[in-house]
């Protein structure tokens, strides 16, 4: 797709940051925004300052709140959080552009991914998902990032790695698009989980055993779901998950740092402008894995924890109480 029509959509810090990195060598990319504050801020001052302060955009950002801007779009980036993406999908007009899915989590109603949601929305669209280890604010910095660009076959990957891959933004190739998915989903509720051990300060070896064995829980519910262990073992997966559980960069590590300190998930998120993705998709990810007859008693751990029904005592104790068994089950 060389000289092809990006679109974003989505203005938040991660959508900001995909923007300005993708805008490099095109002669304009349109950013759809929900808020007119934020496109006047991008179009005028040449920043986001609602969601990714600091940064200086490129000119050739347009922002824009009529989603019918995109329709001449050859490949459109959906940023938004992923309870929305469905009323995005629906927004957009009519077009045959390659979407590439960011968002991570499971919709809560429907226990969909995003690719099956989209699916049934643009079933005529091109689809991949773009997912991996990506703190936005070094995305936007222009440090080095490598991620997993995961297409329905290898001739889309063809067209849209030129226009995904920077000197500093390095895609690998993947046809799993569910493995993709599962690891951005899942490491989101994972997160949460580590930040609640530090919170509580329980040390530097309960936050390393929490992440393998949080990541035994992700195969487990990805080879449920369809996906490939070496896709979860990727960028996508274990890659992501050593990322959002080991800083407070991360809004679920530190919505779980919080918690483990002992204020609750109301309180934590009453005022946030910005979404802890995992606190949406803990719950559907442990009635899903409940009915698929899944153990993943970290993540049912972490939903106690934002119900209020346990704190972080009574939650330890149980994990460490659990039937001693062989580690690879």
């Amino acid at each position: 797709m060389t000289g092809a029509r990006v679109g974003v959509v989505g203005a938040g810090a991660w959508g900001t940051a995909l923007a300005q990195v993708l805008s490099a060598g095109q002669d304009e990319l349109l950013l759809w925004a929900r808020e007119p504050e934020v496109v006047d801020q991008v179009n005028d001052q040449r920043e986001n300052l609602s969601f990714l302060a600091g940064y200086q955009l490129r000119n050739n950002i347009t922002a824009t709140t009529e989603i019918g801007d995109l329709a001449h779009c050859d490949a459109i980036l959906l940023v938004t959080p992923a309870q929305h993406l469905r009323n995005s999908l629906e927004a957009l007009p009519t077009s045959g552009a390659a979407l590439i899915l960011c968002s991570k989590g499971i919709e809560a109603d429907s226990r969909l991914l995003m690719s099956e949601v989209a699916r049934e929305i643009c079933p005529d669209n091109p689809l991949a998902v773009l997912s991996g280890p990506t703190f936005a604010h070094e995305v936007a910095q222009g440090l080095p990032t490598a991620l997993t660009l995961a297409c329905d076959d290898r001739r889309l990957w063809d067209q849209l790695y030129p226009i995904i891959a920077k000197p500093s933004f390095r895609p690998y190739y993947s046809d799993d698009i569910i493995g993709a998915e599962i690891g951005g989903a899942v490491k989101n509720v994972l997160a949460i989980g580590c930040g609640v051990v530090d919170g509580a300060g329980l040390g530097q070896n309960a936050r390393a055993s929490l992440i393998g064995r949080g990541f035994a829980e992700m195969l487990r519910y990805g080879a449920a779901r369809g996906a490939r262990q070496e896709t979860l073992g990727g960028l996508c997966g274990l890659g992501d998950l050593v990322l959002t559980c080991s800083s407070t960069s991360s809004r679920n590590y530190a919505l779980g740092k919080g918690l483990g300190a002992g204020a609750t998930a109301e309180f934590l998120m009453a005022d946030r402008s910005t979404v802890a993705e995992g606190a949406f998709t803990a719950p559907v990810l442990q009635q899903d894995a409940e009915m698929r007859g899944i153990e993943m008693p970290i993540v049912k751990a972490v939903c106690s924890l934002l119900s209020g029904e346990a704190d972080t005592k009574m939650v330890v104790e149980k994990l460490m109480s659990r039937p001693l068994v062989a580690e690879q089950r």
